[in-house]
């Protein structure tokens, strides 16, 4: 009976908890206030720049010269729904070199609005001859490298031309052009104007290639399409091919030295399943790219290529990076100061000289400064006994043939070697999450420290091709 009765008592404790809680009102209604509108309908920059604001995406666009300066705006016109308020105000003055959150609340409910300055732009997206040969565009020096087989006509050869939204560019695209010299094609667009000098380059032997799952470089992915573009552009005779042209021996492979391959996967990968399900391309020509190793091709493979050097052989275990993650290029972190890795012990390896360094820290590494978008891809080797295989750097070596030339924070093994063996070539990875070619909604142009990505692999390819 005295089971019976406290079952009772609980069950009307129940009853009362349920009546006299906190936050509701005697009308059953909440207190939260939801019924406000949180819309932004208008955003004026330095009074003369408005901005097209876009529902579906939450974002407001403002167009502007081609050089405006965007790091100190100020808001001269905010309007927000009937109620709302906004976490900017007119008279603010906001640094717009990057995108900005603009958050309407109304009540208990908000929106966020990303604002993105969009400058005037004349540029050439891609450019293509006869459809086939792609070119290689460096943006900063206005110029455009397209090699052709040596059997091509380059006296009438038809470009085809993608340019920035609503541009116009001469001479035309689609119109026949005589490259046996230089040819300059002007873009324009409102206030914005650009020159850029078209070179074509007969050559059937490349001396070293860039190479990748895609089937031509305007398909890969932008942070691999950045390092491609900057190597045909930074190294002599260099050329971009696919695992499908290695495979079906479409390239004249006798005068390469060195092959690089950059493998961004967004998200990341951390086993061998999952490389070869993303790199398909790669595992079908793995046949003829051991012949090439083992005859002596040098290999530079970073970021995720890491991978590759277990699928050649050239690891004495066979494993692959034991520590491996990733970001997606769009939503990737912004640093907040300067990111690096160390190289103590390292410093007068050939791939870390010429590089700009932190005054009195020569032991490391610097990639790039705060403000730059990061994915962080990272595919290095976690050493240690509490867990990987490796309990120190030496059992490292002992087991991989790898000899380590730099680290990250926690002692990881984030840039490594190996060394040309009998008829084999030699192999460098780099799969420091510092390393990193494409940040998203980001110009890396004035980035203290960006420039030594580029060095750092020039400085990596010349170390290889010297073997």
């Amino acid at each position: 009976m005295k089971s019976m009765i406290n079952k009772i008592s609980l069950l009307l404790l129940g009853f009362t908890i349920l009546f006299v809680l906190p936050g509701c009102s005697d009308d059953n209604k909440s207190d939260l206030q939801l019924d406000g509108d949180t819309w932004l309908t208008v955003l004026e920059l330095d009074d003369n720049y408005q901005g097209i604001i876009d529902r579906t995406t939450k974002t407001v666009t403002v167009a502007v010269p081609e050089r405006y300066q965007t790091d100190a705006m100020k808001v001269t016109a905010i309007e927000a729904s009937e109620g709302a308020v906004t976490s900017i105000q007119p008279g603010d003055m906001v640094n717009f070199s990057f995108p900005q959150v603009i958050k309407v609340s109304n009540g208990d409910v908000f929106l966020d609005f990303t604002v993105q300055i969009k400058h005037d732009e004349a540029k050439i997206i891609s450019f293509k001859l006869n459809d086939t040969y792609a070119g290689v565009i460096d943006q900063t020096n206005h110029t455009i490298t397209v090699r052709v087989p040596g059997t091509v006509d380059v006296r009438n050869l038809v470009p085809v031309i993608t340019t920035s939204e609503d541009a116009l560019v001469t001479p035309a695209s689609g119109q026949a052009v005589d490259f046996t010299d230089p040819v300059d094609f002007k873009v324009t667009y409102n206030t914005a104007s650009a020159v850029y000098k078209v070179t074509v380059i007969p050559t059937d032997a490349p001396s070293a290639v860039y190479v990748g799952l895609a089937a031509s470089m305007d398909q890969l992915n932008a942070e691999e399409k950045e390092a491609a573009t900057w190597m045909l552009n930074n190294i002599a005779n260099s050329q971009y091919i696919s695992f499908e042209d290695v495979q079906a021996g479409r390239i004249d492979l006798s005068e390469c030295k060195l092959m690089w391959w950059h493998l961004h996967i967004d998200g990341g990968i951390d086993t061998m399943d999952k490389f070869d399900k993303a790199a398909p391309q790669a595992v079908n020509a793995l046949v003829r790219m051991k012949e090439l190793y083992n005859d002596g091709m040098n290999l530079l493979l970073t970021r995720y290529a890491t991978y590759y050097a277990a699928k050649l052989g050239a690891t004495k275990d066979g494993n692959n990076p034991n520590n491996c993650w990733g970001q997606s290029e769009e939503s990737g972190e912004i640093a907040g100061g300067p990111w690096n890795f160390f190289i103590a012990g390292h410093e007068s390896h050939p791939i870390y000289q010429n590089l700009i360094m932190n005054s009195g820290e020569n032991d490391k590494v610097y990639t790039c400064d705060a403000g730059y978008r990061i994915t962080n891809s990272t595919a290095q080797w976690h050493i240690g006994s509490d867990w990987g295989g490796y309990d120190n750097n030496d059992v490292w070596r002992e087991k991989t043939g790898g000899v380590d030339l730099g680290y990250g924070g926690d002692g990881a093994i984030v840039v490594w070697e190996y060394l040309p063996e009998e008829t084999k070539g030699g192999i460098v990875c780099i799969g420091s999450g510092c390393y990193d070619w494409y940040a998203f909604g980001v110009d890396a142009s004035g980035d203290k420290y960006h420039g030594n990505v580029g060095r750092m692999t020039e400085n990596a390819i010349n170390y290889l091709m010297s073997k």
